[in-house]
């Protein structure tokens, strides 16, 4: 039986709790002069900085180590804020426990690896102290859920959860593919568990981070989590992703909070109405969806009676370009009309298989 959430640090106030700072700590003076500029922002609830940097390649600069947790600890005394870092096994746990560290994340590459979370989670059994599970940097919910449950069943309780999207071969536009739905469905089984999202790492450029930040405050986050340094351009990782403390203060200025509203009941007698205009256009592609099944078997029919496969490639590829170009005309998303379309195309074929497989 896993610990349910009653209370959290991150659970969402009048504003979204917003964690902001570097994402490496390069040097004293860096981290404090960061860390001084925020304070100033009081939209600002925790300061982080990472000390020790899972990196894809060798070579490449991976945190200025246990140090730097001397340097968060200054952050501390000097501006009042708390700080968060992220820890990838029980020593880190252990290091900043010693220097005081207020909040631990385990990172995506970390949050992958069931034995990683829980040699952490065995470290940090006992100890009373809010953590953040960043998502697994490959779209496998239940390994985010799992990870979850490991450090509920060693007593954490002040727990949320960081989306900061998912690696997918060949995208072009995000760092890291948001696959919303997944952070959403999260929501659905843990609601009592914050999301914040992480729109630095999801986008991986500047650019946008406000059209990702946006979004995920109307789907209702608690929070974010974006990487922030005096000087982007010359931080020692990730540095395009990176906004100084100036513009992350506009950007959080220019954000629109909007609010659940589930007790109002003038908004929810009109939200209902529209939602049951939604529910009967649902209820007539449901209807048919079911008639152009009982066709596609009707067509496996055919297809064996007179000895022709199931797939047809070229006819496959017709109704493809066909529907990308009505999707255009329509304002339909061609990504979202393709994987409408393979899911029928794929039900279609199941169907009839089944019909060439029956006995005559």
């Amino acid at each position: 039986m896993t610990n349910e959430v009653t209370t959290s640090t991150f659970a969402k106030a009048d504003i979204p709790y917003l964690i902001a700072g570097p994402c490496s700590a390069e040097t004293r003076e860096q981290v404090l002069a960061i860390a001084h500029e925020l304070k100033n922002n009081d939209k600002v609830h925790c300061y982080r900085a990472g000390i020790w940097k899972p990196r894809t390649r060798p070579g490449t600069f991976e945190g200025v180590g246990a140090k730097g947790l001397s340097w968060m600890q200054s952050v501390k005394e000097e501006t009042g804020l708390p700080v968060t870092t992220e820890v990838a096994n029980a020593k880190h746990v252990e290091l900043c426990l010693e220097f005081g560290i207020d909040v631990l994340w385990i990172g995506a590459r970390t949050a992958v690896n069931p034995f990683a979370v829980q040699e952490i989670a065995d470290a940090l059994k006992g100890v009373d102290i809010p953590i953040l599970l960043k998502n697994p940097i490959n779209p496998d919910l239940a390994l985010w859920l799992g990870g979850v449950e490991r450090l509920q069943k060693v007593g954490i309780t002040d727990l949320g959860v960081i989306h900061r999207g998912f690696s997918h071969l060949g995208e072009k536009f995000y760092r890291n593919r948001p696959q919303w739905q997944l952070p959403i469905e999260f929501k659905r089984r843990k609601p009592e568990i914050p999301i914040i999202c992480d729109p630095s790492h999801i986008c991986g450029r500047r650019d946008i981070l406000q059209m990702v930040s946006q979004k995920a405050l109307d789907l209702d986050f608690d929070g974010l989590m974006i990487e922030t340094h005096i000087t982007p351009d010359e931080a020692w990782s990730d540095a395009k992703q990176q906004i100084t403390p100036d513009v992350l203060s506009t950007m959080i200025s220019d954000l629109v909070l909007r609010r659940d509203r589930q007790s109002d009941a003038g908004v929810q007698s009109e939200l209902g109405n529209l939602r049951d205009e939604i529910a009967q256009i649902d209820d007539d592609i449901f209807n048919l969806l079911s008639n152009r099944m009982e066709v596609a078997e009707r067509i496996g029919a055919f297809k064996k009676e007179n000895g022709i496969t199931i797939l047809q490639q070229k006819q496959w590829s017709k109704i493809l370009d066909k529907a990308k170009s009505k999707a255009s005309d329509l304002g339909i998303s061609e990504r979202f009309i393709v994987q409408y379309l393979r899911a029928i195309h794929d039900e279609s074929i199941r169907r009839q298989q089944g019909v060439m497989n029956e006995e005559d």
